[in-house]
């Protein structure tokens, strides 16, 4: 495959760990008490594609739910993320992943994660369940068809996997930060912990491609080395100035052009979409 078309072949794939990074890394550490902002029955989706210049290049679709469930008896939410490549982009590169976790209804603290990952001829698939009696974090993760590797982590405080990070940074309280603020979180990713931050970069007014226009926060993530992203990845974040902070914009440069991830639309949204400028 060619170099450009390379790039191309990963829009999705960087699309959706754009979707499950960038709010991880808006959350300081514990803020705040109960989930205001979102409820059973949401549902948002997004566009993936490819931008060069005056090209744009449809990839693929991603979608965020929210249910309430029961674990081992407790009350629960089931948040989960799927990426799909769409049909005429999958001879180029098929994906098929699934991000899910169980989480407390109020703390949104997590109770299990699943990730089933189907990127090209890669798969892997990762478990993690998490003890909060023990502070403690079992992990089975399995890469191309390779052997499960079992492993055991403390569970630092204030700490999440890349779903419930999302979720749980949708409820922070922005009048706190300043523009250039630096805001640090602990993130569970790959079997590993790892220390993030981003700079809060204010408010700006994002455009869809169709001439939507919302009222945003602005977010830069500079990642440090060891995450899925290279330190300092070049990545900006649009979410809704109003009480959903639903993601509106995720931009992230390749060597050629750009991939984002792009609002489609919502439903089940808890408060009106009152960002949305006419």
């Amino acid at each position: 495959m060619r170099k450009g078309a390379a790039d191309r072949a990963r829009v999705l794939l960087v699309c959706t760990a754009l979707l499950v990074v960038f709010l991880a890394s808006a959350q300081k550490p514990c803020e705040g008490s109960e989930n205001t902002v979102f409820q059973s029955g949401e549902r948002v989706r997004y566009q993936a594609v490819y931008n060069w210049g005056f090209i744009w290049l449809n990839a693929g679709l991603v979608t965020f739910s929210v249910d309430a469930t029961k674990r081992k008896g407790q009350e629960a939410l089931h948040l989960k993320s799927v990426g799909v490549s769409l049909k005429n982009y999958d001879r180029f590169f098929m994906v098929r992943d699934t991000f899910e976790t169980w989480v407390h209804p109020r703390t949104l603290e997590p109770f299990e994660f699943r990730r089933v990952t189907n990127e090209g001829s890669y798969k892997a698939s990762h478990h993690y369940l998490f003890d909060a009696s023990q502070r403690q974090i079992r992990s089975s993760i399995s890469r191309e068809g390779g052997p499960v590797e079992k492993g055991l982590m403390d569970w630092p405080a204030c700490s999440y996997d890349l779903v419930s990070m999302v979720y749980r940074a949708r409820n922070i309280d922005f009048s706190l930060y300043n523009k250039g603020d630096k805001i640090p979180i602990t993130l569970i990713v790959d079997g590993e912990i790892h220390n993030l931050y981003i700079r809060y970069l204010g408010r700006e007014v994002a455009e869809l491609r169709d001439g939507r226009r919302f009222s945003c926060l602005k977010f830069s993530p500079l990642l440090v080395k060891g995450t899925i992203f290279e330190a300092g990845e070049d990545m900006t974040v649009w979410v809704t100035d109003d009480a959903n902070r639903v993601p509106i914009i995720v931009e992230a440069k390749i060597l050629i052009g750009s991939v984002k991830a792009m609002f489609i639309d919502a439903e089940g949204l808890r408060h009106p979409m009152k960002a949305q400028l006419p």
